[in-house]
């Protein structure tokens, strides 16, 4: 007796024959050891958090540099976190599954290739000789729980907002001339792999949107925007701010009344935002957590 394939396996099978043919390995495809360009940026120099500020104008070009250094490592030390969160996720999926099925085939082929990533981002941040930058305290808290209990819109929308946001941010670091090649390549090598993983978690997530009751939507949206807030605040990690000799706390209100930085979040989050707008998975008690975040703008104050 044969069965009709689903969508589901449909775009399993798709995924699976495109990570057959376009799949990288970091240690083979990145030259680690290169010398990293002298003047050079490690992100564009207008996404930068500080860009534009006071704080900004008084820093040497060496010290701009050496700012963009540790925020690509706070950013890639956030999505090392996050995958390590949807590997945890993955892996409980997979275990209730078929394992002859194409999206279970796919789930595991998905781990497979975040566990290339966070070796990736792992040994970037190495090479950057940079500090881990990672959530900590009931952020951190958090991201466990998440990891032992996501389930349905939830596991799959907060993983997409960090996938989403930073893969806005690499699409354009790839193409930058003024960004270092090591980072170039991160950003190019994670962009062409993820776009697979995005494609898989919409439609997971479309699916289990049809089938949630009204209940646990409700609360979805709660952990969805706990998990914006945490992606928008933690992005670029306060304490990158010591290595230019800023205070953090000093240089977290400069960036967060920065309309620079203000733009850039609300940029790298359009497609996401866009996404679950649409899904009806914004909204409720998590509405103050997103406009929190960054990542929607706060509406506008009426006369």
């Amino acid at each position: 007796m044969t069965t009709t394939p689903t969508d589901r396996d449909r775009t399993a099978t798709r995924l699976l024959r495109s990570s057959a043919e376009h799949s990288y390995d970091p240690e083979v495809e990145i030259d680690w050891e290169a010398p990293f360009v002298e003047g050079k940026y490690f992100v564009p120099p207008h996404r930068s958090s500080l860009y534009g500020t006071d704080l900004w104008e008084r820093m040497t070009e060496e010290q701009r540099i050496e700012l963009t250094k540790h925020e690509v490592a706070s950013i890639a030390g956030l999505g090392v976190w996050f995958e390590t969160i949807l590997m945890q996720l993955l892996i409980r999926e997979y275990f209730k599954q078929d394992p002859t099925a194409p999206h279970a085939q796919y789930a595991l082929t998905e781990i497979a290739d975040e566990c290339r990533h966070s070796v990736m981002f792992g040994r970037m941040i190495a090479r950057l000789g940079a500090p881990l930058y990672q959530p900590t305290g009931v952020n951190q808290w958090l991201g466990k729980w998440i990891a032992h209990t996501g389930v349905g819109p939830r596991m799959y929308a907060a993983i997409l907002i960090a996938e989403e946001i930073l893969d806005a941010l690499q699409r354009e670091a790839m193409n930058d001339e003024n960004v270092q090649p090591l980072v170039r390549m991160v950003s190019r090598i994670h962009v062409v792999e993820e776009a697979r993983h995005v494609r898989y978690a919409r439609e997971e997530l479309a699916r289990q949107i049809r089938s949630a009751g009204r209940g646990r939507i409700t609360f979805d949206k709660l952990v969805i925007g706990r998990a914006a807030y945490l992606t928008g605040t933690r992005l670029i990690d306060p304490r990158v701010y010591r290595a230019v000799g800023l205070d953090p706390e000093q240089g977290r209100r400069a960036a967060r009344a920065n309309p620079h930085h203000r733009e850039t979040m609300r940029w790298a989050g359009e497609r996401i935002v866009a996404f679950l707008t649409d899904l009806d998975l914004i909204g409720g008690p998590g509405t103050a957590l997103w406009h929190a975040s960054g990542l929607l703008p706060r509406p506008a104050a009426t006369a």
